[in-house]
């Protein structure tokens, strides 16, 4: 039973991919039925089905290619050299595939394909298609805007990439991608009444730069002073600084609990002692109230920080975006003391009364405490704001 089951399966599988190439040539995907052929004849030599899948996949992936390439020719385009050598090298490729299967029997007919040497079409459309890269990156480069040095770049790489031997080049990809960079410049300007020292301005843009850069934009927080342009200007505003007083309040709470304080003994109505089933004296237990004055001093003092990034263009001067920025900073101490009988207080109000006050912050302190906060929130700006630095 499980060596027919094991049999089945092997079957189903057959059948399955059989009928999977079958539907990639019916819906007109010869490249994929063409694969799933020869994949399936490595298996089985004989299976005839795939054997005449792979022979007209085969023939029209063929037929496509040559016709596409005989049009592109008539069209004696430049850039349709790239192309030109696509098509040759996927149809080496093709060949190259196939043959690993070839020779193949199909009702007494020997299906072979006649070996075609494409490596000459190859290199002559590869070295015409590197001539135009290169002739037209030259091209881009004259017109002196920032989006055709990038694509100069890459027609450049690619110039290198099918010949490698035009003089110079190096320096043409390097100028090419120079040029084609947006340079952002990130700077702190303080707008508000208190002054920052440099150690607190240096913290607010310790910024991830290499998290923000990209293929064709690059952020500074510092002028090389080498006479670099910038494209974009990132203008971290300051605007307001707000340090609330010293503030404490004071909470009185009082503490009440009773207490065991001995007993008594339960008298009867001639004034006797009077006695439980087992004989003993009845007792009843006395309590007493304690009392303690709780007085809890909260110590705080908070610091807000608000301003906005703006994002300039260098040369137009026009301003992109503007966002809002802000950070909080806050400082709360809780001392206490008692005032009568501690015993009536719980464990943790006992613990309350082991704080003592303590000296406020100064606000420079305050200021700082908010540095950590305030310098995500120009992080978040910036990242945020990518798209508009381009």
């Amino acid at each position: 039973m499980k060596r027919i089951t094991a049999f089945s399966l092997v079957l189903l599988f057959i059948l399955t991919s059989c009928g999977s190439s079958k539907k990639q040539l019916e819906k007109g995907n010869y490249a994929m039925a063409l694969d799933k052929a020869v994949k399936q004849l490595r298996r089985n030599r004989n299976d005839s089905k795939q054997i005449s899948i792979l022979d007209r996949s085969y023939k029209i992936l063929n037929d496509q290619d040559n016709e596409r390439i005989r049009f592109l020719k008539m069209e004696a385009r430049p850039e349709n050299w790239d192309e030109i050598y696509q098509l040759n090298k996927a149809m080496s490729d093709r060949q190259a595939y196939v043959r690993t299967v070839l020779p193949l029997e199909l009702h007494g007919r020997t299906i072979d394909y006649p070996y075609v040497d494409y490596l000459p079409e190859m290199v002559a459309a590869k070295r015409k298609s590197a001539d135009f890269y290169y002739a037209h990156g030259n091209e881009l480069m004259e017109t002196k805007l920032k989006e055709n040095y990038r694509q100069a770049f890459y027609e450049f790489v690619r110039a290198k990439e099918y010949v490698g031997n035009y003089e110079g080049i190096d320096e043409k990809i390097e100028e090419a991608r120079y040029l084609g960079i947006s340079r952002a410049l990130i700077s702190l300007n303080n707008r508000s009444i208190i002054r920052f020292d440099s150690e607190f301005e240096e913290e607010l843009l310790s910024i991830n730069l290499p998290a923000l850069n990209s293929e064709w934009v690059e952020y500074h927080i510092y002028d090389p002073g080498n006479q670099t342009a910038f494209d974009y200007f990132v203008n971290v505003n300051i605007r307001n600084v707000m340090v609330s007083p010293d503030q404490t309040m004071q909470k009185d709470t009082v503490v009440k609990k009773d207490v065991e304080d001995g007993f008594t003994y339960q008298l009867d109505s001639r004034g006797n002692v009077m006695k439980d089933s087992l004989g003993n004296d009845i007792k009843t237990v006395k309590y007493k109230t304690l009392q303690c004055a709780l007085i809890e001093t909260i110590q705080s003092k908070s610091c807000m920080i608000s301003g906005d990034i703006e994002i300039i263009q260098g040369k137009s001067g026009k301003l992109e975006k503007k966002d809002p920025i802000g950070a909080e900073s806050g400082f709360e101490w809780i001392s206490a003391r008692a005032l009568g009988d501690i015993q009536a207080l719980s464990p943790a109000q006992i613990e309350k009364t082991k704080t003592k006050a303590v000296p406020f912050p100064s606000d420079m302190e305050m200021i700082f405490r908010c540095s950590e906060a305030l310098k995500q929130a120009i992080n978040n700006a910036i990242r945020s704001n990518k798209r508009f630095i381009i």
